[in-house]
């Protein structure tokens, strides 16, 4: 499956979410289907995507937090699974997109090329949902689910080393981040938990 199509068929679950991505591909894939400013690109910290994830889900308790990672931004931070399973926020859905190769950053197989299974991982850290989708309608009913489970999920999603023509985004990343910021606030408004 090529990851755009997966992220096409989840496009619309995405709008009353915050969303984290991790840098190169995902963040210009998903940038091209439509910016909302629910939408944080987070350029320069590769492996983070899924730490800053879980402190906005722990903080907003109440608002649904969607990560999308990549096979190495998960490898490079697999601590974050464990502490993931520590605090089980119910509100967060972990979407990893393991195309086997460090795609955005010059395409070296990750690990994930050889014998790594990180839906096994995330299974042995203690995340209590684990998913896998191959196909994007599998991918958008995984999403549905774990939405309506209110439950910790990571769900693991094999896509084809395949990335945009470009990682050109016209969206300046501080005004990324202070329309996030201002999204987040909206959030924290009297009345929206």
């Amino acid at each position: 499956m090529l990851r755009i199509d997966a992220l096409k068929a989840i496009y619309p679950e995405l709008e009353h979410c915050i969303v984290v991505t991790i840098m190169g591909a995902v963040a210009a894939e998903l940038y091209s289907l439509g910016h909302r400013h629910n939408f944080f690109y987070l350029e320069h910290a590769m492996g983070l995507a899924s730490s800053m994830g879980l402190g906005i889900a722990l903080s907003l308790p109440g608002h649904p937090v969607v990560v999308l990672d990549g096979d190495g931004s998960l490898l490079m931070n697999l601590g974050t699974l464990s502490t993931m399973a520590r605090y089980q926020p119910g509100n967060l859905l972990h979407i990893v997109f393991d195309n086997e190769s460090l795609l955005s950053v010059g395409g070296f197989p990750t690990a994930t090329a050889v014998h790594t299974d990180l839906a096994g991982i995330a299974q042995a850290s203690g995340i209590p949902r684990v998913a896998r989708a191959n196909t994007p309608e599998e991918l958008q009913a995984g999403v549905r689910a774990a939405l309506a489970s209110h439950t910790l999920t990571t769900c693991v999603s094999k896509v084809e080393a395949i990335g945009p023509k470009t990682f050109a985004m016209d969206l300046p990343l501080l005004e990324n981040r202070f329309q996030f910021k201002r999204y987040l606030e909206t959030l924290r408004q009297p009345g929206r938990s």
